[in-house]
């Protein structure tokens, strides 16, 4: 699944908290800040917990203000484990 989020989501941890929960959630892929003032991120995994992660981005880290979330469903190109871009 790819995400991108907008609102206040860069400079309030965006990226690290979702790593974080990324993480322990099993999932792969990644997270970026867009020059836009957005944040993109992949997720691979299952899909309930893809889900679960996508739902979190609704809301973000404390500090963030989360207006949009846009979510495209793409086919998995096997990433392994979840990097900070």
């Amino acid at each position: 699944m790819r995400v991108r989020i907008r609102g206040r989501v860069q400079g309030v941890f965006f990226r690290a908290e979702t790593r974080a929960r990324a993480e322990s959630l099993g999932l792969a892929g990644w997270v970026r800040n867009a020059a836009d003032g957005s944040v993109e991120a992949v997720f691979e995994g299952e899909a309930e917990r893809v889900a679960s992660m996508v739902e979190w981005c609704r809301r973000g880290p404390a500090g963030a203000i989360v207006d949009e979330v846009e979510t495209v469903r793409e086919e998995p190109v096997a990433e392994s484990g979840f990097r900070v871009g």
